[in-house]
């Protein structure tokens, strides 16, 4: 006999509280094995796939994609030790479709409780229906259509028979899957209302990018925002009679204050600040709050360090990457001003130096900015330091990332000279106590050996927090950076 077993969302490590449904990796009926991943979460940290410890038959389903669970609440139920009934993948002919009758009832997915407390029958949770394909049709050939558009057919689908009723509404054809290349389009989709299923894609085969929902999104603000002028327009054309006001004797209320944050902008456009994106706002508004910071900077000439890296590349091997060569200046610079790699400790009063420097590098991805950690940073070579973050970079613009690789970081290097800017006073990555500020290198004219001369000159800032330190500290960490920018033979003394 079968044992019905309850998988909750387990603890996601970090301080994390809870995760937001991005897609179902099993349907209701669908047989899972141990340690398959079953579904997508996004967390404030990162996308993770979470893997569910039993094996069985998929019972039900906790959430829609789309939904926030907290730590702890079902995800889904799975039946253990449950038979499995003849698979087509066993040889077994799909079931021939019959005279149109009513379709059979599948097992219900778990039902969200409405807004007034009733409850909503399967698939009105969140307004999706069941499709059914035909008399006779076992559940495993339905799919679930999203009020998107968005289709995910079932593995049998392929072989169902034609089409039945929707939702008890006769002749009422399912809509086909549409073509969309990520479920983070999907999303974007949903949040502004686009329908894509009147969208053609301009990707490989009709693909839907995020470039075409962000196109309709921007042409559907124009139009508001063009609808709402003409009407103004009309309304300030016509002449309204206003009778004369007669003289009020007892005194008006005072005119409640009016928020601006709430106030009503035609073509608005809303934008959840939660997930990744929620999470850097927490943190930049914690670190403006709480750290008083300050900034320096200095120009440099970059000239020998890239005709370095240039030697090293030519040299054959992997390739150095220039955030290496900083990287590895970073920890030389710490080494000798170890004031600067610490956090504070408000509660007890103590500034807390740390032995390990575990390097954060921001790095832009379509989920926004991300700050992933090279751990142990001082004990790495260039070489080892350029396939770390070679690696991190990679697994953050794939959304790989876990919540173990965006936390803990000691001290930052933000190379915002990829954006084609010289400068940046940046804001600390809260509990870090500085942040090293790395612009463009750009040829100018610069004064090398007495005479002038065009020269490869970079701009590097250094903003810190003044309670772990004075200024003059900063400077000679500031000054250290540059000199072995400038000279990095100097880093052979630390080597």
């Amino acid at each position: 006999m079968a044992q019905v077993l309850e998988f909750k969302l387990p603890d996601l490590g970090e301080g994390l509280t809870e995760g937001e449904i991005v897609r179902w990796l099993v349907a209701v009926g669908d047989v899972v094995a141990v340690d398959q991943p079953v579904v997508e979460v996004e967390t404030a940290k990162a996308m993770v796939e979470v893997p569910c410890p039993y094996g069985g038959v998929v019972t039900a389903r906790f959430g829609e994609e789309g939904t926030e669970l907290p730590v702890g609440a079902p995800l889904l139920t799975v039946a253990v030790g449950a038979s499995q009934g003849p698979t087509e993948a066993d040889g077994a002919a799909p079931e021939p479709a019959a005279a149109p009758s009513p379709a059979p009832v599948a097992a219900p997915e778990p039902v969200a409780p409405t807004a007034a407390g009733a409850t909503a029958g399967p698939g009105e949770a969140s307004g999706n229906v069941l499709v059914g394909y035909g008399t006779g049709a076992p559940a495993a050939r339905r799919r679930r259509v999203r009020p998107d558009g968005w289709a995910r057919p079932s593995r049998a689908a392929a072989h169902s028979g034609p089409a039945g009723p929707v939702n008890g509404t006769a002749g009422a054809p399912p809509q086909g899957p549409v073509p969309v290349v990520s479920p983070l389009v999907r999303r974007l989709a949903r949040e502004h209302e686009v329908d894509l299923r009147g969208l053609t894609g301009s990707g490989p085969d009709g693909l839907i990018l995020r470039c075409d929902v962000e196109r309709v999104i921007r042409e559907s603000a124009a139009i508001a925002a063009s609808t709402t002028a003409s009407a103004s327009a009309v309304s300030a054309a016509v002449p309204v009679a206003v009778p004369a006001p007669e003289p009020v004797v007892t005194a008006s209320p005072a005119p409640a204050p009016v928020s601006v944050a709430g106030a009503v902008h035609a073509g608005a456009t809303r934008v959840p600040l939660r997930g990744v994106r929620g999470a850097v706002a927490d943190k930049l508004a914690r670190s403006r709050r709480e750290i008083p910071d300050a900034t320096c900077w200095v120009d440099a000439d970059a000239t020998e360090l890239m005709a370095a890296r240039a030697a090293m590349n030519a040299a054959g091997g992997a390739k150095i990457s220039l955030l290496a060569l900083l990287a590895r200046i970073c920890t030389a610079a710490l080494a000798r001003h170890p004031e600067l790699n610490a956090t504070v400790d408000m509660a007890a009063r103590e500034v807390v130096r740390l032995p390990a420097v575990h390097l954060g590098f921001a790095a832009q991805t379509d989920r926004g900015l991300v700050v992933p950690v090279v751990r142990d940073a001082q004990l790495r070579s260039a070489e080892s330091l350029s396939a770390e973050i070679a690696r991190l970079t990679e697994a953050g613009r794939a959304g790989r990332l876990t919540p173990a690789d965006l936390t803990g970081g000691t001290f930052t290097l933000n190379n915002y000279g990829v954006f084609g800017v010289d400068g940046s006073t940046p804001i600390i990555n809260h509990p870090e106590a500085a942040m090293l500020g790395v612009g463009r290198i750009v040829p100018k004219p610069w004064v090398h050996r007495g005479e002038l001369a065009v020269r490869q000159v970079v701009q590097l800032s250094l903003t810190f927090d003044h309670r772990v330190c004075d200024g003059g500290t900063a400077g000679g960490f500031l000054r250290h950076v540059a000199d072995c920018v400038e000279q990095p033979a100097v880093l052979l003394r630390t080597l």
